[in-house]
């Protein structure tokens, strides 16, 4: 009545003989169980912030109006649930495609796992009612997430929309946080909650204290076991951390670096990083040191996932944003406006 027929609440209220505020719950349970889905067709063009974003970055950008003067988490909150909804969106399209194309990349009835053999449980995950075969994942879609605030913040806003045989698969460490923030287990708990996925975790510290103690844990079973399923992932979901900024990232602010290893990025000119993978302004990252002991996938291991997409609010993250578009990390891209032009300026600035 509301949205196909244009009724007002104030008629459906007399319609149904109930309060005006009842019929408003009703529509906002509506959305929130995706009964009601919204979708919005922005206009885009080679004039919009879209548009330069597509042009300079080669990215399917979606930019979110904030009004000014709003606080940082404010703006976190906007962003994170457009990216919510856009993230539910597109993991639903794989998902038809993978019933459409049953066998192919690994992802429907049939499909050989990418992982060494073995049998046994994958990582830490969580018990779900999807059949395991000889990877660790039944067939279906396998989506990678990283862990962080902007993370926490999307995770806490997606819509319910349960995806038959989905699983969902930590990309980067993060057991050994020394303060209170966003985990990845709060992550991957609503992931599973909201679209009914089955979740593997990556029970490894975010960085190692010892290049070598990575090398060994790499060579065990379990470790390559969550590796081989986050290869065969149809699209991956994170944020960019910034090593300065309103909002501190966890990667810098949680413990997971002591402060000799902060002085030694601020030396290598790192600016910040995705999945842990940390980046120099100009998106360089194969020679900074303290990557040989991180736990992500590289902007190189990341370039092999069809569907990447980078959730971004605020200004203060703008160099490590554009650090992360120049590593190429990002097919798709949503981002708050006033960030969105103070990339598009730094850009121009450098190429000037």
């Amino acid at each position: 009545m509301y949205y196909v027929q244009g009724e007002t609440m104030e008629v459906i209220a007399r319609h149904l003989g109930v309060s005006r505020s009842t019929v408003s719950r009703l529509l906002a349970r509506a959305r929130a169980q995706g009964v009601v889905r919204i979708s919005l067709v922005q206009p885009g063009g080679a004039g919009s912030l879209e548009g330069h974003l597509a042009q300079v970055f080669g990215v399917r950008a979606r930019v979110v109006p904030v009004r000014e003067g709003t606080t940082e988490i404010h703006r976190l909150q906007q962003v994170a649930g457009v990216a919510a909804t856009h993230m539910v969106d597109l993991v639903a399209d794989l998902a038809e495609q993978a019933r459409a194309r049953p066998g192919r990349d690994g992802v429907g009835p049939g499909a050989q796992g990418a992982h060494p053999g073995g049998q046994g449980e994958v990582g830490l995950e969580s018990q779900g009612a999807h059949p395991v075969g000889r990877d660790g994942v039944g067939p279906g879609v396998v989506v990678g997430v990283a862990w962080g605030t902007t993370m926490s913040e999307v995770s806490a806003v997606l819509p319910s929309r349960p995806v038959p045989g989905l699983t969902v698969v930590q990309l980067n460490g993060a057991s050994d946080p020394v303060h209170e923030g966003p985990s990845a287990t709060e992550v991957l708990s609503r992931m599973r909650d909201a679209l009914g996925a089955r979740t593997i975790s990556f029970p490894v510290p975010a960085f190692f204290d010892h290049v070598a103690t990575r090398e060994a844990m790499w060579s065990e079973r379990s470790v390559r076991r969550v590796l081989a399923v986050a290869r065969r992932a149809r699209l991956v979901v994170f944020g960019v951390g910034a090593l300065d900024g309103a909002l501190p990232s966890q990667v810098y602010a949680g413990g997971h670096l002591s402060a000799s290893d902060r002085a030694v990025l601020r030396r290598q000119r790192v600016v910040g990083d995705v999945c842990t993978v940390l980046l120099r302004g100009d998106g360089s990252w194969r020679d900074i040191s303290l990557n040989a002991r991180a736990t992500g996938p590289t902007p190189a291991q990341l370039a092999r996932i069809p569907r990447r997409l980078c959730v971004v609010a605020g200004t203060g993250k703008a160099r490590a944003l554009l650090a992360a578009l120049r590593a190429r990390v990002a097919t798709d891209l949503v981002v708050d406006d006033a960030t969105a032009r103070a990339v598009l300026e730094l850009a121009h600035q450098r190429a000037s």
